[in-house]
């Protein structure tokens, strides 16, 4: 399979990668959860959140979870619900397509 990869230098190019989706460790190595519950077991706290900063993590997402936010449905290829122009800065939304070679590329 092709996938575009940035380089060092940053040009863009095609270059044939391999994804794995699920790995068995080597012999000798453990994986992830292995890891992590060994720590969990010999009461290693480094990968975990402190209770102090998980209370403070929820304290601030969850009024955001509870809000009662409506949900606007639009047309798919659109430029999304028309309600969302009243999030927009004053002049409105800068329509990229409408900019001809804005995204042209120097040769």
């Amino acid at each position: 399979m092709g996938m575009m990869v940035l380089s060092g230098v940053e040009d863009v190019s095609a270059e044939k990668v391999e994804m794995l989706a699920s790995r068995i460790p080597e012999k000798g190595r453990i994986d992830a959860y292995e890891r992590l519950l060994g720590c969990a077991m010999e009461g290693d706290p480094t990968m975990f959140a402190r209770e102090d900063y998980v209370e403070e993590a929820w304290r601030i997402v969850d009024p955001v979870l509870k809000a009662a936010t409506p949900v606007y449905e639009y047309e798919p290829n659109s430029w999304g619900p028309s309600e969302a122009e009243r999030l927009l800065p004053p002049g409105g939304w800068n329509n990229p397509e409408n900019d001809g070679d804005l995204f042209a590329v120097a040769a």
